[in-house]
Formats: C-alpha cells, structure tokens, sequence
C-alpha cells in the first residue's frame, strides 16, 4: 500500500501544480507563396482548467487516504 501513498502524493503534487504553472505553446502564422514564406512565430501560454487541477487534487488525497485505511 506504500506505492498507492506515493502515488496520491504526486498526483496531489501535479494537482497543486497546474493551478501555478501554464503549458508554453508555440505556433507559427504566416503565409507562403512559392519559395518565399513570411510568418511570425506566435506563443501562447495556456492554463489547466480548474476543475482539472481539483479533480486531480481530489484524487491524490483520496488514494493516500486509501492507503493509510489499508495500514
């Protein structure tokens, strides 16, 4: 039951995370025509839903619960 206790923690930690941290996403826009392209690379940093990140949360305390119950 130890490995379940270890795993609740690092999805408890991922949860916690993706409310903090953005997702970098690079994207290129432009035209080309023939041989002759021009474009501008464009980033964007984009956020984990809410939802997501507690629903992760959730889910790691609730298997290190498990497993302390299990002990």
């Amino acid at each position: 039951m130890k490995l379940l206790f270890w795993i609740g923690i690092f999805v408890l930690i991922l949860g916690i995370a993706s409310l903090v941290v953005s997702i970098p996403r690079n994207e290129t826009e432009g035209f080309k025509a023939g041989g002759v392209s021009i474009g501008i690379q464009v980033r964007h940093d984009e956020k984990i839903s809410p939802v997501i990140s507690a629903v992760m949360i959730l889910a790691g305390a609730g298997m290190m619960i498990a497993a302390k119950v299990k002990n």
